[in-house]
Parts: structure tokens; sequence; C-alpha cells
């Protein structure tokens, strides 16, 4: 989660005109990031508790592969705006919550939430990478946090590392980012759902493997 600074500051550069925009963009992003701070503070030991199941994130990684698979013929219509109001902007916040699942996409929650709210792909997916700054940041913030109070400090090589960390995850958001964006407009988002239920299949039978080496 910590190395996710390095990708929080790919969609601050790459956009960093939209975030001198007016004090409206902040108070929007606010309330989209709001549900999944709160829901994330009030189960946090249910959600680590997840974290340890693999069966859970392939389970997931394939559900939300089916998704996008048909997320083109559900919303088949052009979407009209490209950002969202404060009350749609909420609701988007509340698909970000299904995020806390493990193996579910957060971007891809926040984009199915976009759509719904009449977003174009072009805006949900942008609107995703905004809403990506005060979420990785917050979670990202806390888990250092946390680590460090248990650890009391760190070490230089755990500094080294999450340095190194951040600045390949920036470099690989920046070509993402943009090419995510091109891809989306132009495509659509089946090729992800083949992605995510491949990639599901593959965690669901190396698990199952795993598990029969140890009998």
């Amino acid at each position: 989660m910590a190395i996710q600074f390095g990708a929080i500051a790919a969609v601050l550069v790459l956009y960093w005109k939209r975030f001198f925009q007016s004090f409206n963009f902040y108070f929007t992003i606010f309330v989209a990031f709001l549900p999944a701070a709160v829901i994330g503070l009030l189960f946090e030991s249910e959600i680590d508790a997840l974290l340890e199941s693999v069966e859970a994130v392939g389970v997931m990684l394939i559900v939300g592969g089916v998704v996008f698979l048909f997320l083109d013929k559900w919303f088949n219509k052009p979407g009209e705006l490209e950002f969202p109001s404060y009350l749609r902007a909420f609701f988007i916040g509340l698909f970000q919550c299904l995020a806390l699942i493990p193996g579910t996409s957060r971007s891809a929650s926040a984009i199915v939430g976009g759509l719904t709210q009449k977003l174009t792909r072009k805006g949900t997916a942008e609107f995703s990478f905004f809403l990506a700054v005060p979420t990785l940041f917050g979670a990202g913030l806390y888990k250092l946090y946390k680590y460090y109070s248990l650890h009391r400090g760190f070490t230089s090589s755990e500094i080294s590392l999450l340095a190194i960390g951040n600045v390949i995850s920036f470099v690989v958001a920046v070509f993402a980012i943009r090419g995510f964006i091109q891809y989306l407009t132009s495509h659509g988002f089946k090729i992800f759902g083949y992605y995510r239920i491949a990639a599901g299949v593959l965690v669901l039978v190396m698990h199952y493997f795993y598990r029969l080496s140890l009998v």
C-alpha cells in the first residue's frame, strides 16, 4: 500500500491543472472519498481478515471480470457528464466501498459508479483517478503509521525499498493512466474483464495445488 504514493504523484503530475481549478473540485472529491473512509475504519478488522482469504480474492477477481464483460452492454448510451455533482459523487463513493472487499478493484468500482451517474467513459475514468488521491494517500499513510508504531521506526533498508518502489510506481502509473484512458475511450471494458477472469482462475488454481502439496 505504501508504494501507492508514487501512483498518487503520477495523477497529480498528469492532472495538475485540474487540481488548481476550484474549491468545488476538492469538495466533490472529499464527498466521494468519505463513504470508503468511514466504512474502512469501522470494519478494519473484518477487512484485514478477508485479506488472508485467497479464495475470496480469486472469486472477486472473477466476479469483477464478469461485470466488466457486460458493462459496455449495460451502459451502451453515452454519458453526458465529465464531472459529477456532490450527490452523484457521493453515490460513486458508495460504489468505491465495494473495493474494501479484497480482490475488488478500487478504480473499477469507482468507474462502475461513475457510469451509473451518467459520466462519460473518459470522465468516469478520470474521476476514479482523482478519487484515488485521497483514498490511497489516506490508506497508505494509515498503514505506514501502524507499521511505524508497531516496529518503532523504519530501518534504512526499508526506507530505500519504499523510495525505489514509489519511483517505479510513479513511472508505471504515468504510462498506465495515459494508456488506460485512450484504450477505454476507444474500445470499452471487455478486455479488462477477460484479464480479471484469467487472473482469478489462476489464483484459485495455484492456491488449490498449493493446498494439495501440503496434504
